[in-house]
């Protein structure tokens, strides 16, 4: 039974049909569907094909690239949030508005990126560095090493084998060439006896014979072959002096080329070799060729546009640079011929020229430009007589009378009564001209001066200068009480003319008044513009940086002003108040000061400093009962204040008042206590000799005050001065279970253990204390000194190198490593110091001294200024600094001069140096003393000071000095004169030891 035959048989698939897709089963392709596999860089069938389509992979690569501009719109390619990958319009057209909504948005990425750039860049250059310090290069792991490889000597480095040398032993290991000299006695043994030479040199088989390359056999073309100081002929004697005296000649020929190849050195006298370069003719310096061609080009173009002047001046100064000056005259006077109405060209000629054919030339140009203002000027500096220039300046004001350039020249050479009548003829030519009103007014009387400023702000109605001026004028002639009118009708003025008002320029205007004289003038700017264009919040801030930057520019009043209107502002700011007064206490003079302060407390009267700064003004001017008073006026305000308490107790101290001390303290003590006035409580006593007091009030004070660490040193080292080591080991050992983390408590347990030959002991002490403080120099210090003092220095140097590992940025462990090194080791020490603490003020103060010990004086005294400028408060610094001075110092002015230097920079500082000895201490005391006593009472330094600042108050006579005045004088001096001869014994003591 045959079935039907299904209709579809034989029939082509439709399109997209894949078998078996219906019940599951995926498309497949086989080798027949894509042909067979190739190679990429097999050739293609078509053997024309043009280069970059010769083989498979060229034409794989084209198709890709085709595939890759269409655009993949399929889903799986499509994001929710940033839609598709691509871009949906690559294919279309990019118009104007595509451009420009790429730049904006390129722009705001640009913003959004430097906002966080700082902050990115500083983040990667922490990561970069710390990740360089984790996993350093190979070179910095090596550096160590390579700076050893100085020490190793040529016979070690060439005894090192190489790796795979297959050379033989002779390449390997080659003999030196021995040359030995031939004496002079062997050549003049030879000419004695007339020994023939038959030996024949090759070249002259070479040249056929005798003959030599050189025309004419012997006679070389150098003349002077055969010198007869060398070697008289036919005799056959050898002048052994003059070989010797070439051989110096040569020697000293060869040195000196040496010498002038070394980098930095010359042997050439600059002066001289620039005078012989100027006189070089030619002077130019570019190729023969290059200059051909640049008067090629120029010939051309006066040919091609004979009417332009810059071709004419170009190539005039071309042969004046290639030293043709009369070539270069010519070409200038044929271009005043071609272009006559051209001011350069005539400029160039007149420059060119010699001094009467250059007045003919000027003449001449003259006569083609009669309005031409530098051509004038030209011609008056051409005359030489000043009644000339005059006659030249007037010409040529007859044919330019709006010239302000003629004018001011035509002045100048006038005197002051015919300068003021021209100037009256020039204001009228050139009304708007500011400089001319303003000349006119400082050469006419006061009330015509007046006149003269009134008229030119009538016709310049937009100038400051003018109102500035009168101003001036007023202040000078004595009538202050119109300058503050005068500014302020300017602002008014100039901003009702559209003028802007710019604060910058005021305060330069402003501190140019104060330069010249005119204080009046300069604070009535300063409080009219101060407040002009500025934000409240800002006020403040602002005025004290403008304050600042007048006392960097010099001009004191203007900053003076600014803390005036400032405290008018803000009369209940502590820190204006402040400012002003260290202002005062720089700049301005006592009077001043202790006026600003009685405002300033009257104000702030719970500000503890202001009344304190009053306090020890009146102190130093030797004004003790005032002081007093200002202290009793202080505590008023401030009945508790400990500040207030301890100056007063410390004025009495220094007055020798030390029953009233007593007393202030014990009231301290009682309505305020505090630790501070229990400490200076115990100093007072125990300074006084009062032993048992001073222990009382110290367990006193340590019962109420356990954790203060002063207390217990105190307590140790008294204990300790009256020999009672078992308490004063005791007191330390207590303070230090209250305070472990008190770094002096711990040094003074550890001395003390070591002044009694407990060294174990000591050394148990540090290493504890570093176990309780950890990375603190000071005790790493301390153990390195107790072992070096110890006479361990192999432990002492193994625990600097634990002390540089747990605290490597410590320049006080790297200054003391620098000389715990052996002496030709420590120049390689404080490099490795510098790297690590560049600018800390112990290595460098290290490297001064290595520098003084080398007897580097030079260098020495550059690195002791860069210490002291560095950190001005370093003890030790100024310390060996003076000492330096004192050794090395050429004179005795020298001396003097830097203690001046020292006291009027050690003014406010404490000595916190580590190493002080007698002569130390001494040179310490004198600064501090000799700069007080300049300070107070020198007239010499009054004199120099008041000449620096103009005037405000008359001096005082000798006779309304008060007589206590002169009683702390005598005391001042006498203590200085006993600080003198200690200084001067040790001194000599130090240079006997020398």
């Amino acid at each position: 039974m045959n079935k039907k035959k299904k209709p579809f048989l034989g029939m082509p698939a439709p399109l997209g049909y894949v078998p078996g897709l219906g019940r599951g089963a995926t498309g497949f392709t086989t080798r027949s569907d894509i042909g067979p596999a190739r190679d990429a860089n097999d050739p293609v069938d078509d053997r024309h094909a043009p280069p970059g389509k010769r083989t498979v992979g060229d034409q794989m690569k084209k198709s890709q690239a085709a595939d890759d501009d269409d655009e993949d719109l399929n889903d799986t390619n499509y994001d929710e949030f940033n839609g598709y990958a691509g871009s949906l319009f690559s294919s279309g057209p990019y118009e104007k508005d595509d451009e420009e909504a790429d730049a904006i948005y390129a722009a705001l990425d640009k913003r959004m990126d430097e906002r966080r750039k700082e902050r990115r860049e500083q983040r990667e250059k922490e990561e970069i560095e710390k990740y360089r310090m984790e996993r350093p290069k190979i070179q910095q792991q090596f550096s160590d090493l390579k700076r050893k490889l100085a020490e190793v000597t040529e016979e070690e480095w060439l005894s090192i084998p190489e790796v795979g040398d297959a050379r033989n032993k002779r390449q390997r290991n080659p003999r030196y060439e021995k040359l030995t000299p031939v004496p002079d006695s062997f050549f003049a043994k030879h000419l004695q006896t007339g020994e023939n030479h038959t030996s024949v040199d090759p070249r002259q088989t070479q040249f056929g014979g005798l003959n030599t390359p050189y025309p004419g056999g012997l006679n070389t073309p150098y003349p002077g072959g055969m010198t007869p100081g060398l070697m008289t002929p036919g005799t056959g004697e050898l002048d052994m002096r003059k070989i010797g005296q070439a051989r110096n000649t040569l020697m000293d020929m060869r040195l000196s080329q040496v010498s002038d190849s070394v980098s930095g050195q010359t042997v050439v006298d600059p002066k001289g070799y620039l005078t012989d370069l100027n006189s070089m003719i030619p002077t130019h310096g570019g190729d023969i060729n290059d200059i051909k061609k640049a008067r090629l080009l120029l010939k051309s173009v006066r040919e091609t546009n004979p009417h332009h002047p810059p071709a004419w001046i170009a190539s005039a100064r071309l042969e004046e640079v290639t030293g043709k000056l009369q070539v270069a005259r010519n070409l200038i006077m044929k271009g005043t011929e071609m272009c006559p109405k051209s001011e350069d060209v005539w400029l160039e000629a007149a420059r060119l020229q010699p001094g009467d054919t250059a007045k003919a030339v000027v003449a001449q140009a003259v006569r083609h430009l009669p309005q031409s203002v530098r051509i004038y000027i030209r011609a008056a500096e051409l005359e030489t007589d000043i009644r000339a220039k005059k006659r030249v300046l007037r010409k040529a004001l007859e044919h330019v009378p709006n010239s302000v350039r003629l004018w001011k020249a035509a002045v100048e050479l006038e005197e002051p009564e015919d300068a003021r009548i021209m100037l009256s003829r020039a204001v009228e030519c050139c009304p708007t001209s500011v400089e001319l009103w303003l000349a006119l007014a400082r050469l006419e009387t006061y009330e015509n001066a007046r006149k003269v400023l009134n008229k030119a702000r009538e016709n310049i109605p937009t100038d400051r200068h003018i109102w500035i001026t009168a101003a001036k004028l007023e202040e000078a002639n004595g009538n202050t009480q119109m300058v503050e009118k005068i500014i302020d009708r300017a602002i008014t003025s100039l901003r009702a003319n559209g003028v802007e008002i710019n604060r910058e320029q005021w305060i330069q205007d402003a501190e140019e008044c104060d330069k010249a004289g005119s204080v009046a003038t300069c604070q009535a700017i300063m409080r009219a513009v101060i407040g002009i264009g500025i934000e409240e919040e800002d006020r403040k801030h602002t005025w004290m940086e403008d304050a600042d930057s007048c006392v960097a520019h010099n001009a004191l009043e203007c900053a003076r002003a600014i803390y005036a209107y400032a405290l008018q502002v803000f009369p209940s700011k502590k820190s204006v108040w402040l400012r002003a007064a260290y202002f005062e206490k720089n700049h301005g003079t006592r009077e001043s000061l202790e006026a600003l302060l009685q405002r300033a407390v009257a104000h702030c009267p719970k500000a503890e400093v202001l009344w304190l700064m009053g306090a020890k003004s009146k102190w130093l001017a030797g004004d003790v009962p005032a002081a007093r008073s200002i202290l009793a006026l202080a505590f008023q305000a401030n009945p508790n204040s400990e500040e207030i308490w301890l100056a007063a107790v410390k004025l009495e101290s220094e007055n020798n008042e030390y029953e009233r001390a007593r007393r202030l303290l014990a009231k301290a003590r009682s309505s305020a206590p505090t630790a501070r006035v229990f400490m200076k409580s115990v100093k007072l006593e125990w300074v006084l000799g009062n032993i048992a007091a001073a222990q009382e009030l110290c367990e006193e004070a340590l019962k109420h005050y356990e954790d203060f660490p002063k207390l217990w040193m105190m307590k140790g080292q008294i204990e300790e001065q009256e020999e009672l080591v078992e308490k004063a080991r005791e007191a330390y050992s207590q303070g230090l279970k209250k305070c472990p983390h008190s770094t002096p408590l711990w040094l003074l347990l550890s001395r003390l253990e070591e002044k009694v030959g407990q060294l174990t002991r000591a050394r148990a002490i540090l290493e504890k204390s570093r176990l309780k403080n950890p990375k603190n120099p000071g005790l790493w210090l301390e153990s390195v000194r107790l072992e070096y003092r110890a006479g361990l220095k192999n432990i002492a140097n193994t625990l600097m190198a634990k002390a540089l590992q747990e605290c490597p940025n410590s320049g006080v462990l790297w200054s003391e490593a620098i000389f715990l090194e052996a002496r030709p080791q420590r120049k390689t020490k404080s490099v490795d110091a510098l790297k690590k603490c560049e600018h800390d003020p112990h290595v460098l103060l290290a490297v001064a001294k290595l520098f003084w010990s080398e007897r580097k004086i030079t260098k020495a005294r550059e690195w002791f200024h860069r210490t002291v400028k560095i950190d001005s408060d370093l003890g030790d610094a100024w310390a060996f600094f003076y000492k330096f001075e004192l050794q090395h110092g050429t004179e005795e002015h020298d001396i003097l001069l830097s203690i001046a230097s020292l006291g009027r920079t050690l003014r406010r500082v404490v000595a916190r140096g580590h190493r002080r000895g007698a002569l130390e201490k001494a040179a310490w005391t004198v600064a501090l003393r000799t700069e007080a006593v300049m300070r107070r009472h020198c007239w010499m330094m009054r004199q120099r000071r008041r000449s620096r600042w103009p005037k405000r108050h008359p001096p005082r006579s000798r006779r309304s000095r008060s007589h206590s005045r002169r009683r702390l004088l005598l005391r001042v001096l006498d203590t200085v004169a006993t600080c003198w001869e200690k200084l001067f014994a040790l001194r000599a003591a130090a240079s006997e030891d020398s």
